[in-house]
């Protein structure tokens, strides 16, 4: 589906005045029922990742690292039941992942300095020993961070694992149930268009008037910045490596963006009908 620029703006501004919920979802479908939802869907996510890289580094300050923290340790002092992270995390305006990484990182810190002191408390190195591997077997990279994010039974403390896992279910745009589906609805239609093509038999076609030598998928809206940085990081270095192609955003474009045509790069929302192959052309001789 495309969406002229003032369409776009006008749902991007709606947006920018609701939380990152499913409640603003619905809402947001409710206010735009002429556009698809996954149309929508792909928008709500890339607005509200725009705005965290916005906001992100206020939110990884030390002084804001360490509220977030006591926050959460006297949070779960009271209840530990209650979603503490996941309310924090709306209460400031934050991904609930994101937080959920955040304070992690600062409860692995914690056990990692605390070991030290401890085994001078045991004066043994074979209890020292021992008690390193109990407390925590790996420092905390961003590969066990990211391990524990993706399965909350790895933490070693039950209520943080699963104030953790209350924030990853919870997470409408972030964290690794949200890339799992992300990669998952992108393979579907990477997988799509090859069938399509090899149905096809096709090598090169035209489109339009304009000669295709390529074709690439997107599984994703179309906006300003996104395909701007396409163009520069994969577009521009298809067409200088193999000549004129084809993008597809599956879930729709700003049509004032497919500006390039003349030069050799075309926008679809869809796989194109009106394709016309080497065969066709000969046989119309």
């Amino acid at each position: 589906m495309k969406l002229t620029k003032a369409q776009y703006d006008e749902i991007a501004q709606f947006l920018g005045h609701v939380q990152p919920t499913r409640q603003s979802l619905r809402k947001l479908k409710e206010k735009f029922p002429s556009q698809s939802q996954s149309t929508l869907l792909s928008i709500f996510s890339q607005e509200y990742q725009k705005q965290i890289k916005r906001t992100h580094a206020k939110h990884h300050t030390a002084e804001a690292v360490e509220t977030y923290y006591q926050r959460y340790l006297n949070g779960v002092m009271k209840n530990a039941a209650a979603p503490v992270l996941l309310e924090l995390a709306n209460e400031v305006d934050f991904a609930p992942s994101l937080m959920a990484r955040i304070v992690l990182e600062r409860y692995l810190q914690e056990k990692e300095q605390a070991i030290p002191a401890t085994c001078l408390a045991f004066g043994n190195e074979i209890q020292c020993t021992w008690l390193r591997s109990q407390i925590i077997k790996f420092p905390s990279s961003k590969t066990l961070i990211n391990s524990m994010l993706r399965d909350p039974s790895q933490i070693p403390d039950g209520v943080l694992a699963n104030q953790v896992y209350q924030c990853t279910v919870n997470d409408c745009c972030y964290g690794p149930l949200v890339d799992c589906i992300k990669h998952g609805i992108g393979h579907e239609h990477e997988v799509l268009l090859r069938e399509m093509l090899l149905e096809k038999n096709l090598s090169f076609i035209a489109v339009e008037g304009h000669i295709i030598h390529w074709i690439e998928s997107k599984a994703s809206f179309g906006d300003e910045s996104s395909h701007q940085a396409y163009l520069q990081d994969q577009f521009w270095s298809y067409w200088n490596r193999f000549g004129p192609g084809l993008v597809i955003y599956w879930y729709g474009f700003i049509e004032e963006l497919d500006c390039h045509r003349e030069r050799g790069i075309l926008l679809k929302d869809c796989f194109p009908t009106d394709i016309v192959t080497l065969r066709h052309s000969m046989a119309q001789r």
